[in-house]
Parts: structure tokens; C-alpha cells; sequence
């Protein structure tokens, strides 16, 4: 039997992921099983459920039209628990039958700066880390846990794995190999380092499927409609995709055979799912928290929240995504639609809180892009200057103690961001910062363009303010 062993056993991954799997061994073919566990002491009662019910769980999907299916997935067998040293995750890790080991952590939990260099002065959990594994210990960053799953993997001679990243992240297969290598070059193990080299690899994959923070309804509406008291039921939109370079080492499902899209490259899509649907949500959490929404769709179905959006992707995403020069495969107008349907379903209750999270990660990963392209034609920023400016006036809130809900940002600096609100300039202080904005940080037409956007949301939020 051949084993995925899976870092990070939230919401997302069990709606995704492991969802491809119990199709395919649905289907008849039943070479691989999930095995999966977390590196950090979080969502304990989710994995205790999970546990006692033998991996298994329900899903619930909702369509757009309101449509509901149940589903029992049953492809993760093996459940981890948490133990500091990691000692279950790094058996499994070590065991000669796993072939993938595949991690969802977050966009945050990469640590990587605008040039894929591991930032180490700004992440403590990333130095304590380093400095455990010198000593021979596990950590809890996917760095921590990773060097020390495969240094166990390298010593058992187990054979070559599979490293899948399947986060957020752009190029997200390369940009966690070079951070993973960045880790154990500076731990000073080049016989780790020269193994993982040559005995894995990190193919690039898209993911997409929206999976809200399962609420305590979902669990009542799984026992209403199967009968089944599951308190680790979950629930995601009826739309899935994936798209998987094929570059497996040791390996893999027949993802195809399920829906899966093995390709050469990402690229397209990866820009497209980033710039036109993360991005695009972000957008929609930030502004409709600005003005009193709770949920995605509440924003979405705003006049104009959804006009803001719509701008963005069109006026100068789509312009730099899609050239006579570089033509785009997908048809981006008709996923912008798509995209803004699926933000409209008002059954999936996505929380603002949920998708507000991690803005000094999005911003350089989902929006800078966009304007560096732009920038470097000489065009207008003006619909995607609202996107950090919508930040901008949401981390000005959460300075002021605001914000109605815990703000969630494994990339921000605390002390930064109350420094940037608290400065003479707000906006040239916001826009001067480097790990947002690389190399166009202080760059006066961002500053300037931003500086105007910040108005226009003003306006907005005091129009919605003056009509409630």
C-alpha cells in the first residue's frame, strides 16, 4: 500500500485533497491511503474526533442554486496525534510505503521574502526552530518538521518522496523547496541537504475549493440529512479544482482518472486562481468588513463591493495576464464571472474573519504583481491601488481596536503595522515597507495612487455609514 502522509489536517485539505483520493478508491483503485497529522498543537478536538471515528468524516458541499450533497470521505486511514517531538508524523515520514508527503500551512508559513530568501530576522518560531533542529529536535514550522521527518527518511534508507505543497502560494512547489533547502543549509547538514537534493522532488500545483471554518450548524445539518452525529463534518462549495504538474519521484494516484489536471505547467492557471480569485477575495473581506458585513457573500452581492472587485480584475489584471505577446489559455473574463458567482453563494456563509486573515502575506503575494506589471508599462494603477488601500483602511481599524473580530497574520509585524498607522503618513509609511512591496516600495506613483484609492474607500465606507 502506498501512503500520503499529510501535514496539516484542516478544513481545506479534507475538503480537497483527500476528497480526489476517496474518488479514486471509490473508483476501484485502492493503492494509496492518507495519513495525516498536524505539526502544532491546534484543532485538537477536530483530530480527537477524527481519530475516534477511524479518519472518516462528513462533507458537505453546497452549489451556488443551493444545492446540497452529503458525502462520506473515508481515504485519510491513518490519524496522527499531536506529540511535541512529532514522533508519529516522523515515523510515517520514514516509513519505506509513504511516497508523498504533501502540506497545507498556510500562505504565512513560508517565511519567504519577496526574493524567496527565509526571513529570518522577523519569524521567532522560524529561528527557535532552526535551533531545535541543531540539537536533533522537531519544530512546528513545516521547515522544523520537514528536515526532521526526512533526515529520519535519509538514515532508515527509506527511498525517494514526493514533497507537494498544496497552499496558496505562488510556484508553490518551488518557492518551499528553496525555503526548506535555505532551512537545513543553515542548519549545517549537507549530507541532509545533498540527499533531499537528489531524492525528492516539489512539483508546482493549483488548488481551489472554498472551505469555510466548519460552524456547529454544519454539524446539525449533517445529522439532520445522513442521521449521523459527526463533530467533524465540514463543509465547502460544490465547485473543486486541481491542477498538478506531474513531477512525482516515487509515484502518485491516478488523479486524473478523478478530475485531477496533470500538466507540464501551472503557470496560467496559478496566476489566474492568485490574481483574479484570492486576490478578489481578500478585496471583498477587507471592504465588506469596512462597512458591517459578517459573510463573503453579503459583500459580494454590494452594489459596490462587487463593482470594486470587478474593476480590479478587469481594468488591470486581465490587460497584464492575457497579451498579444503571451496570449492566456483561459478565458479570463468568463472565470471572473465564475469566481464572483461562487463569492455570491450565500448558503456557504465564508466569513470575512476567515478570508480577511493574512494580509502582509497577500499583499506581495496576490496584488503587487499586478501593480509591478502595470507600473513597468507605464499604466494606471487606479483599480488595483483600491486593493491595499481597502488594507490599508482595515489594518488603520484593527490599529484602532476596531475590527469586530480577531485579525489572524503569521506574517505581520505587530509593532510595524501600529507604526505605519501611528506615522505622520500612513499611506507613504504603509506603501515605503519592503517585505510588502519589494522592490517598488516608496515608489511615488504607488504611494500616489494609493493615496487617491484610500479616499475613494473613505467615501465608500462613509456613503454605506450615511445610507444605513
Amino acid at each position: 500500500m502506498n501512503v500520503i502522509l499529510h501535514l496539516g489536517l484542516g478544513s481545506f485539505h479534507r475538503a480537497h485533497q483527500a476528497v480526489y483520493l476517496n474518488a479514486l478508491i471509490a473508483s476501484g483503485d485502492e493503492r494509496w491511503t492518507l495519513a495525516g497529522g498536524n505539526t502544532r498543537a491546534d484543532m485538537a478536538d477536530t483530530i480527537e474526533a477524527l481519530r475516534a471515528q477511524g479518519g472518516a468524516y462528513t462533507l458537505e458541499t453546497i452549489s451556488p442554486a443551493g444545492e446540497h450533497q452529503y458525502q462520506r470521505i473515508t481515504s485519510i486511514r491513518q490519524v496522527i496525534p499531536y506529540t511535541p517531538d512529532l514522533a508519529g508524523l516522523i515515523a510515517q515520514g520514514a516509513h519505506p510505503d509513504t511516497k508523498i508527503i504533501s502540506f497545507t500551512v498556510t500562505e504565512a508559513g513560508y517565511y519567504l521574502d519577496d526574493q524567496n530568501r527565509l526571513d529570518w530576522a522577523s519569524f521567532a518560531d522560524l529561528r527557535a526552530d532552526l535551533a531545535a533542529a541543531q540539537v536533533g529536535q522537531a519544530g512546528n514550522t513545516i521547515y522544523g518538521a520537514l528536515s526532521a521527518i526526512l533526515r529520519a527518511r535519509m538514515q532508515a534508507k527509506a527511498g525517494a518522496v514526493t514533497l507537494l505543497c498544496c497552499d496558496n502560494l505562488r510556484h508553490n512547489g518551488e518557492r518551499s523547496r528553496t525555503g526548506l533547502l535555505q532551512f537545513i543549509e543553515r542548519l549545517g547538514d549537507p549530507a541532509l541537504l545533498q540527499w533531499v537534493q537528489a531524492h525528492t522532488t516539489s512539483p508546482n500545483n493549483m488548488v481551489d475549493r472554498i472551505t469555510p471554518r466548519p460552524t456547529p450548524d454544519v454539524r446539525e445539518r449533517v445529522l439532520a440529512a445522513t442521521g449521523v452525529d459527526d463533530p467533524a463534518a465540514l463543509m465547502g462549495e460544490s465547485f473543486i479544482q486541481w491542477v498538478i504538474e506531474d513531477r512525482f519521484i516515487a509515484g502518485r494516484p491516478a488523479w486524473e482518472q478523478v478530475g485531477g489536471e496533470l500538466v507540464e505547467s501551472v503557470d496560467a492557471y496559478e496566476e489566474a486562481k492568485i490574481r483574479l480569485l484570492n486576490a478578489t477575495h481578500s478585496c471583498i473581506a477587507w471592504a465588506g468588513t469596512l462597512v458591517g458585513y459578517l459573510y463573503i457573500h453579503e459583500g459580494t452581492l454590494d452594489p459596490a463591493i462587487r463593482q470594486m472587485a470587478h474593476d480590479y480584475v478587469t481594468n488591470d489584471t486581465i490587460p497584464v495576464l492575457d497579451t498579444p505577446e503571451h496570449p492566456c489559455p483561459i478565458d479570463l473574463a468568463a472565470y471572473r464571472d465564475v469566481v464572483l458567482a461562487r463569492f455570491g453563494n450565500a448558503a456557504i456563509r465564508d466569513t470575512n474573519q476567515r478570508v480577511a486573515m493574512d494580509g502582509f502575506s497577500k499583499i506581495p503575494g496576490f496584488i503587487a504583481p499586478t501593480i509591478r506589471e502595470r507600473l513597468a508599462r507605464g499604466e494606471s494603477i487606479a483599480s488595483v491601488a483600491m486593493l491595499p488601500a481597502l488594507f490599508l483602511a482595515y489594518l488603520q481599524r484593527w490599529h484602532r481596536g476596531q475590527i469586530p473580530y480577531t485579525y489572524q497574520d503569521q506574517a505581520m509585524d505587530p509593532q510595524t503595522a501600529h507604526a505605519m498607522c501611528e506615522a505622520a503618513d500612513p499611506v507613504a509609511a504603509f506603501c515605503a515597507d519592503a517585505p510588502l512591496w519589494g522592490d517598488i516600495a516608496d515608489d511615488s506613483r504607488l504611494i500616489m495612487a494609493v493615496r487617491e484609492a484610500l479616499q475613494r474607500v473613505d467615501a465608500f465606507v462613509q456613503s454605506h455609514h450615511q445610507a444605513a
